[in-house]
């Protein structure tokens, strides 16, 4: 009910700020996140321009909101905004010492940019008064031709953050992670120069997440991941009620329209307006171990709400940042649109995921979501199995804006079935089967825990074939054709979502990938590989994950192969799931909220002695969790109205854990072909227990 009235209230202000743009028309234009990529044009550096005097269309500018001195403005809650964050009005809201002004030939977005000529002294800044309390993050996109250069932000005349810009000649995103503000208080923003030229373009600012968690460890390269991934994550969040370009892409700079923003953050592409399905389903843990629970709550009920008959019960694949108009250049009509088959799946179990985390009945009570949940479970299935009849939904073979069998966009193996659909239908199975448990449907709940099982025995003997490694059967053609070999998605979602059955088949497939991933079949777009680590933490292949892991970090730096988008770095994928695969991963979290509980067991990779973390949100409370190697942890119920069930594993065979210094008698369990010991613990508010295993 709190949601409802702030949702209510919060649009109430949006509408009475501002008469929302009517209708929108798509552009004609095909592309995706996930394509085969085509590398952009190399950036060349700027040469000064003269200051334009006439005002252009708006750039994607994250934020361009109207000024809160319009009469309108004064009703809607106060936001902390930017004046002319694309540079689009010229030099409005902005202060331009000599040797700086606003450019055209190289923006990052919309028409315009700012540059910084080459020499100690020039600047460029924005200084306001603060009216909006409370914590924030400042980006933009920058490129220099020379070091010395920083992005600075100050508060009441001291710098409270500071980037210090390297030598790159392509435009890169920096950030001021967290700055406090309050009402009242002075904000400068400010590019200053150094030894080369400097241009810059598309500030935004992000609210900072409601959870900060902190990771400390014996490793120190755990550390700097998890440190990097949370700044670099939170600062794509969307600041809600914000006004925006709708409808931008790298063919259309400057969108088609303008909207209110919802509480949202981007999955996709940067160079677009907007947040995609297969990007945003797997940023969720990421975004619910920083707290972002609202914003996964909207992002997933618009995909949800989308997955209509007209629409063939698929849910649309991307959506603006209003939550509510589809991204045009994935949307042409109802029956003309990108659509992926895996991506109804990931969106039933990663909605169950968000709700683990949150707790939020409305994953189960939202008629949206709940429907969406049915029919992509059942009607969409019978709907789409037509090639091959068996209960297995597919695709057309026709390509993405007919509807592919494969996140693995090869047209020309006209794919109709899958391995990554097949393996997410099933993880959907089990997540309905959870859903409706919660929701007190123990009828509808057996029902799906045995299609579960039904499908899985099916793909293990029958649709995967009888061949190991290279050999397993990965998807079939339209015209009933078995595919082998190296299938990137299509290979890796199998033992990602646990439908191969445990044994030396799965070892070897397991082989397999990491050998392709790692050789000749290495996907060239990072945000392809962040699924890696996910694969092999699910087998406890904990050396291999981590490897994977620190490969997608080092490459942060890479310029990605669309050149629009900048690095490897700047993939908001990459930061999302490093977050996650810390948390869920490395530490092995599995929260449910909805029930009080939580599960863990270490999964540290040789040579890490102990990790921890504190404030780790589930549900109301928050929690510290310590592992020292695999043999002890501690949880500490940290803060919180709830007591909290604790089922601490260990990997292994073990008669006895000791729980705070006193024996207990162990349990076993069996999980993906793992034996785990395990003890259930209750935890009250401020209690601290530790349980360890000799």
């Amino acid at each position: 009910m709190q949601d409802f009235i702030e949702n209510f209230l919060s649009q109430l202000a949006i509408e009475m700020r501002r008469s929302l743009a009517s209708g929108w028309k798509p552009w004609l234009v095909s592309s995706c996140p996930h394509p085969s990529i085509q590398p952009g044009a190399a950036m060349r550096p700027s040469r000064p321009a003269r200051l334009a005097l006439t005002a252009a269309l708006a750039t994607l500018a994250p934020l361009a909101p109207l000024p809160l001195g319009d009469s309108a403005a004064t009703a809607a809650p106060r936001l902390l905004t930017v004046m002319n964050p694309g540079f689009e009005q010229d030099a409005t809201g902005w202060n331009f010492t000599p040797g700086t002004g606003v450019a055209t030939n190289r923006p990052h977005g919309g028409a315009k940019l700012i540059y910084l000529d080459a020499g100690a002294g020039r600047k460029v800044s924005q200084t306001k008064t603060v009216s909006a309390t409370g914590s924030y993050d400042f980006s933009a996109w920058i490129a220099a031709g020379g070091t010395g250069g920083t992005f600075v932000v100050r508060v009441n005349g001291s710098p409270v953050g500071a980037v210090a810009l390297p030598s790159r000649s392509g435009y890169a995103r920096y950030t001021v992670s967290r700055v406090a503000l309050r009402s009242g208080d002075t904000l400068e923003i400010a590019f200053e120069s150094g030894d080369g030229w400097i241009n810059a373009d598309d500030v935004m600012v992000s609210p900072a997440a409601p959870a900060d968690p902190v990771v400390t460890s014996s490793n120190p390269k755990i550390v700097e991941i998890f440190g990097w991934s949370k700044h670099k994550a939170n600062s794509w969040v969307q600041l809600s009620g914000t006004e925006g370009r709708l409808n931008v892409d790298e063919g259309n700079p400057s969108g088609t329209a303008s909207g209110v923003y919802a509480p949202s953050y981007w999955a996709g592409y940067s160079h677009r307006s907007g947040y995609y399905s297969r990007d945003m389903v797997h940023q969720v843990a990421g975004a619910a171990v920083l707290g972002l629970n609202r914003e996964n709550k909207t992002m997933l009920r618009s995909f949800a709400a989308s997955a209509t008959a007209e629409h063939k019960y698929f849910p649309v694949w991307a959506f603006n940042f209003d939550a509510k108009t589809y991204l045009s250049i994935d949307y042409k009509s109802p029956t003309n649109y990108v659509r992926e088959v895996p991506a109804a799946f990931e969106l039933v179990e990663k909605a169950n995921e968000a709700y683990r985390w949150s707790g939020d009945r409305a994953y189960i009570d939202d008629a949206a979501f709940w429907n969406f949940y049915r029919h992509a479970t059942d009607e969409f299935i019978n709907l789409h199995d037509g090639a091959k009849p068996n209960n297995v939904a597919e695709g057309t073979g026709n390509g993405i804006f007919a509807g592919s069998a494969s996140y693995n966009e090869v047209d020309d193996e006209h794919l109709a079935e899958a391995g990554d659909a097949i393996s997410s239908q099933y993880q959907a199975y089990l997540a309905m089967s959870a859903l409706a448990t919660d929701k007190g449907d123990k009828e509808l709940a057996t029902r799906f825990s045995q299609k579960a099982a039904d499908l899985k025995s099916y793909f293990n003997s029958t649709w995967s074939g009888n061949g190991s490694g290279s050999q397993m059967v990965r998807g079939y053609t339209v015209d009933g054709q078995a595919l082998t070999g190296w299938g990137k998605e299509n290979s890796w979602f199998m033992p990602m979502k646990q439908i191969i059955a445990p044994g030396a088949r799965n070892s070897a497939y397991l082989d397999f990938i990491d050998q392709q991933a790692g050789g000749s079949g290495v996907p060239d777009n990072i945000e392809a590989i962040t699924y890696l680590p996910d694969t092999f933490f699910a087998h406890e292949r904990n050396d291999t994950a981590w490897k994977w892991m620190q490969q997608v970090y080092d490459r942060r730096d890479e310029q990605h192969p669309v050149g629009k988008q900048g690095t490897n770095g700047d993939y908001p994928e990459v930061s999302y799931t490093l977050v996650s695969q810390t948390v869920e991963g490395l530490m092995g979290v599995a929260p449910n909220a909805p029930s009080r509980a939580l599960t863990t067991q270490s999964r540290l990779p040789t040579g890490t002695d102990w990790v921890q973390i504190k404030d780790m949100r589930i549900g109301r409370n928050t929690f510290a969790l310590r592992h020292d190697g695999a043999t002890k942890s501690t949880l500490t119920n940290s803060a919180g109205p709830d007591k909290y069930t604790w089922e601490a594993r260990f990997r292994g065979d073990h008669d006895t854990i000791e729980v705070n210094g006193k024996s207990h008698k162990a349990g076993t369990k069996v999980v993906n072909g793992v034996t785990y010991a395990y003890v259930t613990v209750t935890i009250a508010p401020g209690a601290t227990a530790t349980a360890k295993v000799r």
